[in-house]
């Protein structure tokens, strides 16, 4: 099945032109940074950029930008971020924010936003060996344990388990519908620069999304009350199998200690680098943070995100912004979009148990102005060759 991603993964989302002015300055960043991953043996086609940057015209900068009339954040060694508020959705401060990066795990809010709209949590799932012996961080499901749609979404925001991705993905119809449906959930936030290419966030042909996109789905993500539990929960207790007792798992995000946090999710792979998205509550204001392509040292990444919102905190609400989060379903690609590929069955906008009536092709990466993504017989066959190379040697962490 692992070869059929790249299938999925060309087979969704809008075509559209892109324009010079939206991004001058630009260049490089339609797509992730090289070099690239062992699982990206094949070029994928950058996604293209929408006429307008996302957010405002704001949000379209390559370099720094924060809100008028107050001073500009601390220094940070990040490559790409976003501060902003939760609620109003104003954009407070960025670096690069539609600059397209590898999310690695963080990419996982798209996958819970898709399985807590269409999986009932009590229904039980059979993991497998497959599911069991994937790469990189897992929750600890074994091959014939039963488990809930509950606590495999535990296992996934707690420890961040590539394991239970594998067991959401296959319970959703398989790697390929859930891509097309993690797909179409970009698409209708207005998340333009994310393109799945596995359900856990490891590496894989054409992966991409961007700080500004992370700062849409985790905004989705939290608004759901059973997944605002999750976030919050340090520790659960985690079902056993073959005769294992069952242990307790806990949760990763480092922010978890800070007074007020909302909730955080943590990624890395070797080719993304470190990546975080967290929020945290003072006195009613909800400020979250993205951070993309960063380091651990000299300064850990929790320590950037703290640094980033003490300073979003002292921005006053009346501050003229940077941009804005787009509300869902206000985003649309820019005309003559062409249609090459339909969206696999089922796939639908978040909380849609239906197909989706508007079959469109991946969100908005940076292509060049007139590019238009063909998919023909070269194009498939490259993409099911680095189906069959992902499959083989999946990178650790997701």
């Amino acid at each position: 099945m692992s070869v059929l991603v790249g299938l999925a993964v060309l087979a969704t989302g809008p075509v559209a032109s892109a324009a010079p002015a939206a991004r001058t300055g630009c260049l490089g960043q339609d797509l992730p940074p090289g070099p690239p991953a062992r699982e990206e043996t094949v070029a994928v086609a950058p996604l293209p950029v929408p006429d307008e940057p996302v957010g405002g015209r704001g949000t379209g900068t390559c370099a720094d930008a924060h809100a008028v009339g107050v001073a500009p954040p601390p220094p940070v060694g990040i490559a790409s971020y976003v501060v902003a508020d939760l609620d109003s959705g104003a954009v407070l401060a960025v670096r690069a924010p539609h600059a397209r990066q590898r999310p690695a795990s963080t990419l996982k809010l798209f996958l819970v936003l898709v399985a807590t709209a269409r999986l009932d949590p009590d229904r039980v799932v059979t993991a497998t060996d497959e599911d069991a012996n994937i790469d990189g961080s897992r929750a600890g499901i074994g091959p014939g344990g039963r488990y809930t749609v509950q606590q495999l979404l535990t296992g996934l925001l707690l420890n961040s388990g590539n394991d239970t991705a594998s067991a959401l993905a296959r319970t959703l119809g398989g790697t390929p519908a859930t891509l097309a449906a993690m797909q179409d959930t970009a698409r209708e936030l207005g998340a333009l620069d994310t393109r799945p290419a596995t359900p856990s966030g490891l590496d894989g042909p054409g992966m991409s999304s961007s700080a500004y996109d992370l700062a849409l789905a985790f905004r989705a993500a939290v608004a759901r009350p059973q997944v605002a539990a999750l976030m919050l929960t340090r520790t659960a207790p985690f079902p056993g199998f073959g005769g294992k007792p069952g242990f307790l798992i806990a949760n990763d995000n480092p922010l978890l200690g800070t007074p007020g946090t909302i909730g955080g999710k943590t990624g890395f792979t070797d080719a993304a680098r470190h990546t975080f998205v967290g929020a945290v509550d003072r006195d009613g204001r909800r400020l979250v943070v993205v951070l993309m392509r960063g380091e651990q040292r000299p300064v850990r990444m929790v320590d950037s995100a703290r640094t980033l919102l003490d300073w979003g905190f002292t921005v006053p609400r009346t501050a003229e912004p940077v941009g804005t989060l787009v509300e869902p379903g206000t985003t649309t690609v820019g005309a003559g979009a062409t249609v090459p590929g339909a969206g696999s069955p089922g796939a639908g906008p978040p909380g849609a148990g239906s197909p989706s009536t508007t079959r469109r092709n991946d969100p908005a990466d940076g292509s060049d102005p007139g590019v238009t993504l063909v998919v023909g017989a070269l194009a498939v066959v490259a993409i099911v060759l680095a189906g069959a190379a992902l499959a083989l040697r999946r990178r650790r962490r997701g």
